[in-house]
């Protein structure tokens, strides 16, 4: 397994990961509620390994010193496909020896973002029909959000950081809240 330059001697025995996805729920008339999907999160990458023999309280000091660099790194492991990923946990899990280390780990999973593969139609509103529309004006791109849309999966679509789609949107009071047929700009 590597982390940013460091590589360990011989992998971690135990190894998890966990998935997560973001859900909104919202209140609707009657007590009933609707549920609006945000979109997966991040990964996290756990794994519980140890140090043993001369030098292993050292190894795990140099494994200390990858954790207190700050920002992502690259994570290859063999189970794991590879990520870029940040280090946001070490911890000792009994009292550390000269010749014997035992040590947990986590990892968080960055998310770059990707294609969907989704086409976008330019022209008229189709929103009735399920197709989404992309209009450009000379006040900047506008897309026209159909059912299922969220402000995470059009700033993913259109390579747009959401705090800036945010801010391109103050029309739009509840970013958690949008409708079909609603006009988003994109740019």
């Amino acid at each position: 397994m590597r982390y940013k330059d460091y590589v360990w001697p011989h992998n971690p025995r135990v190894y998890t990961i966990s998935y997560k996805r973001k859900v909104g729920a919202r209140e609707v008339p009657f007590g009933h509620y609707s549920l609006q999907d945000l979109g997966p999160s991040y990964r996290i990458m756990r794994g519980e390994g140890e140090f043993v023999g001369q030098g292993a309280y050292d190894e795990f000091k140099k494994l200390a010193t990858v954790f207190y660099n700050e920002g992502p790194g690259l994570l290859v492991h063999p189970v794991w496909q590879t990520a870029n990923a940040y280090f946001v946990e070490l911890s000792l899990s009994q009292e550390p020896r000269a010749d014997y280390v035992k040590y947990t780990f986590a990892f968080w999973e960055e998310y770059g973002g990707h294609s969907t593969g989704t086409t976008v139609t330019t022209g008229g509103s189709n929103a009735g029909s399920g197709e989404s529309t992309q209009e450009s004006t000379g006040t900047g791109q506008w897309y026209t959000v159909v059912g299922g849309d969220t402000l995470w999966g059009i700033a993913r679509r259109y390579g747009v950081e959401l705090t800036k789609l945010i801010s391109l949107n103050p029309q739009i009071k509840n970013p958690n809240l949008i409708y079909a047929g609603q006009k988003v700009r994109v740019a």
